[in-house]
């Protein structure tokens, strides 16, 4: 059986998990088939997320993200190229509000496919994960990080790297995720086997017939 990527509640017995794309109602956030998130409200876990700063937050496909998961968007910065941070604008001080150049905006958040992230962990503005990444618990996350590599801490730092370079430039060839529900359903013996030399054998010969 191959589950819908449109139903909310994948487990009927794990009510608190949630597929995030169905859930999602703000234009500037997009996300892949199939991510799911530990809780119920996954907007509520985007914060200054504000249209007027043009910033998306871009999830890829297949991306497990646990309970407690921040991101925080560009709107969340403070002016930092003047004397004081402090935003009297928004207390009712008289003051003009920042032009859009004076506040610092890094652009699109942009997490890859098959990303895990772990408990607790804080995204800030601008970064980029890439594939198949793993963020540890409880880290910040204030950098891009690497397709395949282990990152965690404050700032998250790379542990290591998950695959030597010719098994990941197998998966970087294979995309799984962006294969039909039904041959991702036939490779899930292979991507979850813990025999990485057997997984190497099987991908080469696969990608040779496949091309």
């Amino acid at each position: 059986m191959i589950p819908s990527p449109n139903e909310i509640f994948p487990r009927k017995d794990v009510p608190d998990m949630t597929l995030v794309r169905p859930t999602i109602t703000r234009s500037n956030i997009e996300v892949g088939e199939y991510t799911y998130f530990s809780g119920r409200d996954f907007e509520a876990h985007v914060t200054h997320h504000y249209p007027v700063y043009g910033d998306r937050l871009i999830i890829g496909k297949f991306c497990q993200i646990a309970a407690g998961v921040e991101f925080i968007m560009n709107g969340a910065n403070h002016q930092m190229n003047a004397l004081t941070t402090y935003p009297f604008y928004i207390l009712g001080w008289e003051q003009e509000s920042p032009s859009m150049a004076d506040l610092p905006n890094k652009g699109d958040t942009v997490v890859g496919n098959d990303v895990w992230i772990g408990q607790n962990v804080t995204i800030l503005p601008g970064v980029h994960i890439g594939d198949g990444a793993i963020i540890g618990a409880e880290s910040v996350v204030a950098g891009d990080v690497e397709a395949y590599t282990v990152a965690a801490g404050n700032p998250a730092r790379l542990i290591r790297r998950r695959f030597d370079p010719e098994l990941q430039a197998l998966l970087e060839q294979l995309r799984w995720w962006d294969r039909p529900a039904e041959e991702i359903a036939r490779f899930i013996p292979l991507i979850t086997c813990g025999d990485l030399s057997r997984v190497r054998r099987e991908l080469k010969a696969f990608l040779q017939v496949s091309g």
